[in-house]
């Protein structure tokens, strides 16, 4: 599916509704990209380069939740013109911080943001791509882990699966000999469901993980529920910790809203 133009396979980098700090994790790769240029083709990378070549495209990869209607459209058209499509990065794979806004009046915030609301066109929700057409692979983050989504690339150039770690964050933490900072610490953490990837970043510095890599897709939610409300230091901690960066993730969802449902029976 290369493009006529180029023997390479292409690559689309798109942004939707974010903050570019995925995109520029990928400009960071700075020896790997060398290396990924020399095999494949930047064919739309407003960020990295001006010019574009003409799809369709090999694969395509989405930073950014689809927060508005221009936004639904557009990924549908991206969709069809990208043979592989990776969501990249929180705001793609969870709704990520904008979908803070999610759990509150939206017509109230924007009132109170916007001088002049009614020129503000806007979707109830800010949704992941996987909401609106299919995605081949997701790669979570806050910003995504840039070395996965070199595997991620190189893998789907050799014809297999990305090999990506399907453990949670706490045997990152084992790895590096951190001290659990729930039993040593009596703090509230997110790293027994959690994805690993961002190498333990914050427990490493004294403070529970708040979930930025996502639920894993076997992580036994329901069953840690009593256990993060054990370790709350203040009411409705458990709540405000699960609705942060992932919180719009299906799992954080269901875990929060069943929460505050046992606080009202």
């Amino acid at each position: 599916m290369a493009n006529k133009k180029s023997k390479k396979p292409t690559i689309a980098v798109y942004k939707f509704s974010s903050c570019d700090g995925c995109q520029l994790g990928i400009l960071n790769l700075e020896d790997e990209l060398l290396d990924l240029v020399g095999v494949v083709e930047i064919a739309h990378f407003l960020e990295a380069r001006r010019q574009v070549l003409p799809g369709p495209y090999d694969i395509g990869l989405v930073e950014g939740s689809v927060s508005t209607p221009e936004e639904v459209q557009r990924i549908k058209e991206i969709r069809h013109s990208c043979g592989i499509l990776i969501a990249l990065g929180t705001c793609a794979t969870a709704g990520g911080v904008q979908g803070l806004r999610n759990f509150e009046d939206l017509e109230e915030l924007i009132n109170i943001v916007y001088e002049h609301p009614e020129f503000i066109d806007s979707l109830p929700n800010s949704t992941r791509v996987a909401d609106h057409v299919k995605v081949d692979y997701e790669l979570w983050g806050c910003p995504v882990n840039k070395y996965q989504v070199v595997e991620a690339l190189v893998a789907i150039l050799q014809n297999r699966r990305p090999n990506l770690p399907q453990y949670s964050l706490c045997l990152e933490c084992k790895r590096l000999g951190n001290p659990c900072v729930t039993v040593a610490y009596g703090m509230p953490c997110l790293g027994p469901i959690v994805r690993a990837g961002c190498g333990a970043l914050c427990p490493s510095n004294g403070r529970g993980c708040y979930g930025c890599f996502g639920p894993m897709d076997t992580a036994e939610v329901d069953a840690f529920i009593p256990v993060l409300k054990s370790h709350q230091r203040y009411p409705g901690e458990a709540v405000r910790l699960l609705r942060t960066i992932s919180g719009y993730a299906p799992a954080f969802v269901d875990a929060a809203e069943l929460i505050l449902a046992q606080e009202e029976e």
